[in-house]
């Protein structure tokens, strides 16, 4: 079979760095396994199948469209894989893709903490606006603090904002400076920008500081090296405590009118194609403010109770948990799969958007595993 070639054609590792700009893998919970889990890294590819679950079906329907690479939200490769004899669908499904060139990428808990990733999806399909993140995820924030030349303050200041740091809630380019004097002293190798050898000289210099996320830490520094006209420039960086309120589980937003409780539930159900709804009891109230967490979020309902929420929409509550909300606020579940369907949207946004000619197909193969009668 003959490979479809598109106009635009790309190898897996630019698409995973695509992706990996959105939702950095260093976000990813300790016990997931996002990223490229097969295929060679350096393989070209022009035709994409988009997935939320990679299943030998999912994977056969990539070989009929003759895509190259599939993209999924849930990994096909989550614990550890001993054998291939075939002897389960992930087993037969890896085979598959390995015989026909096919890489499989998985992006999980960090599309689902990413700016923008699935429960910002979710609330974009139900209109709220004014959104904040749930549940705001910590310690992923470093800051730098470096000493310029006065001269050259501004190219490097611009080069370390342009690189990705100096972001804060829904401002950017923040920094701090204040103006004192630097000492060095060039040794006999040197090759200092000002002074001379064996001397202490004394030079005027901004300090400079910012923040920004851990994961950038490398292309962060990159830009203020190559943009700093010393030799030698010093620098710190410190790990912040801080939250980071641009990333992290779930959001809460308004509608942009209120609803009763039952209209609101159809509008889940119309929303989310949800056969079946499990909530809490229904208690004649209006539905203005929502949270909602994509996924297994029902470990958050007190952040939604917190947020002063009227409901929160998620997945896979249990029985004691709907009993604990039910006097505090709404909860309705509307299944795992349900609430993480648009995620392959996101995906295409994000690749259509560097790559505008790119073949991207979405999977028309029903992956999910729980079933309604």
């Amino acid at each position: 079979m003959s490979v479809i070639y598109t106009p635009e054609m790309v190898k897996v590792k630019d698409i995973c760095s695509c992706i990996e700009e959105f939702a950095p893998l260093s976000w990813q919970e300790s016990w997931d396994n996002c990223g490229l889990l097969v295929g060679n890294p350096h393989q070209m590819v022009g035709n994409i199948l988009l997935t939320i679950d990679v299943t030998e079906a999912v994977v056969a329907e990539a070989v009929e469209l003759q895509a190259q690479m599939i993209i999924s939200h849930h990994p096909l490769i989550l614990s550890g894989i001993k054998q291939l004899t075939g002897s389960t669908d992930t087993q037969r499904a890896i085979s598959l893709a390995i015989k026909h060139d096919i890489a499989i990428y998985a992006a999980h808990t960090c599309m689902d903490v990413a700016p923008d990733g699935v429960s910002h999806r979710m609330a974009a399909k139900l209109g709220l606006a004014h959104l904040q993140v749930l549940s705001p995820q910590g310690s992923g924030l470093q800051k730098l603090v470096t000493f310029i030349p006065a001269g050259h303050f501004g190219q490097v200041q611009r080069a370390v904002f342009e690189a990705g740091a100096g972001h804060i809630g829904k401002y950017d380019m923040c920094g701090y400076s204040v103006e004192g004097k630097g000492t060095f002293r060039a040794l006999d190798n040197a090759r200092p920008f000002v002074g001379r050898h064996g001397t202490q000289h004394t030079e005027s210099e901004i300090r400079f500081e910012t923040v920004f996320p851990s994961y950038l830490s490398r292309q962060i520094v990159t830009a203020l090296i190559n943009s700093h006209p010393y030799e030698e420039p010093a620098y710190d960086l410190y790990a912040l405590q801080n939250t980071d309120a641009r990333v992290g589980l779930g959001v809460v937003g308004v509608l942009p009118a209120p609803m009763s409780e039952l209209h609101f539930l159809e509008k889940l159900k119309k929303t989310f194609s949800v056969p079946v709804i499990r909530h809490t009891r229904l208690k004649g109230k209006e539905i203005l403010r929502v949270a909602l967490c994509g996924g297994s979020g029902s470990t958050l309902v007190t952040n939604a109770i917190r947020q002063k929420a009227d409901v929160f929409v998620t997945a896979d509550c249990k029985y004691h948990q709907f009993a604990a909300a039910e006097e505090n606020i709404l909860v309705a579940d509307i299944g795992h799969f349900e609430s993480e369907q648009f995620t392959k949207e996101i995906f295409y946004d994000i690749i259509i958007q560097k790559f505008p000619t790119f073949a991207l197909q979405f999977s028309k193969i029903n992956t999910n595993p729980i079933n309604y009668l």
